[in-house]
């Protein structure tokens, strides 16, 4: 087997792990689930991992690759104001809700629910992972508040985390709804109180082009 197939069946591997667990949960996807959707034998996905628990790691940090170049170019970066910035990926957020549930809900998020208290390397890679994201958003919400709230007790962090707090409690609530108007509903309210936040109410929407 040549270096690229090995690559390709490994990138296959991971890809298949995203879509069966966030579409199953991890408990129930099974080994032969994942090699079934990559197209791939048994022998071909333990030459890659030892475990469906090691699979699972490179999955978590498969995703944080994917995600990272995925959100690097999108368009809430264009605007020059942080605070606009910050807003309009509220409504990016809002705006990627498309297609099943699988195709917008959080890998991570399903991940991190079912193995926190057994499986910590699996914990461990989620919350580097969703920790990275929430370090790129801290730098326009710090840059926003030394424009609109200098005086503020409160860190830039604490409101990454609470926007992705509100996130992956509306998919939870997606996921026992079964859509996602719970999610849209969430993010706008969370896009009403950042504008609290900020001393800055009213700042129209990006309109789509």
């Amino acid at each position: 087997m040549t270096p690229e197939i090995r690559h390709e069946s490994k990138t296959k591997l991971l890809d298949a792990a995203l879509h069966e667990i966030r579409s199953k949960g991890y408990a129930a996807t099974t080994i032969d689930d994942i090699c079934h959707r990559a197209g791939v034998t048994k022998g071909s996905f333990f030459h890659h991992f030892k475990s469906k628990d090691e699979l699972a790691c490179a999955a978590a940090a498969h995703w944080g690759t994917m995600t990272e170049g995925f959100f690097a170019a999108a368009p809430y970066h264009q605007p020059q104001d942080p605070l606009q910035r910050l807003l309009a990926y509220v409504d990016f957020r809002a705006q990627i809700l498309r297609g099943d549930l699988p195709d917008y809900t959080c890998l991570l998020g399903t991940l991190v629910q079912e193995t926190y208290a057994s499986h910590p390397d699996i914990r461990a890679a989620c919350d580097r992972g969703m920790s990275s994201h929430i370090t790129l958003l801290t730098r326009d919400i710090e840059a926003a508040r030394k424009l609109y709230a200098p005086d503020a007790t409160w860190s830039a962090s604490s409101v990454g985390y609470f926007i992705q707090s509100v996130l992956q409690g509306a998919f939870i609530f997606a996921k026992a709804k079964q859509g996602p108007k719970v999610v849209r509903e969430s993010l706008a309210h969370l896009r009403r109180y950042l504008e609290l936040l900020f001393n800055h109410p009213h700042i129209p929407k990006r309109t789509e082009k």
